[in-house]
């Protein structure tokens, strides 16, 4: 078997690896899409994601403004 056989031979091998690779890949995502995940990029927020937490910031900043407010009831004014 001369080198060009050989080169040849490997250029196949590397070429039905990426096949199989572009194939897996496709199989994933469809999987992906079965199984009920958002669809978009990876790490990408959804709306439902942005939601909670602007719904978490606003009970945040509520439980604060609730705590401050109870600190002033309750401490004896020291002003002079």
């Amino acid at each position: 078997m001369g080198m060009k056989d050989q080169f040849q031979d490997k250029s196949e091998q590397w070429q039905e690896q990426a096949k199989q690779k572009a194939q897996q890949a496709r199989e994933k995502v469809q999987q992906r899409g079965q199984q009920g995940q958002p669809k978009g990029r990876p790490g990408e927020r959804t709306r439902d994601d942005r939601m909670r937490d602007d719904r978490m910031r606003d009970e945040e900043n509520e439980r604060m403004r609730r705590e401050r407010e109870e600190q002033d009831r309750l401490d004896p004014d020291y002003e002079v």
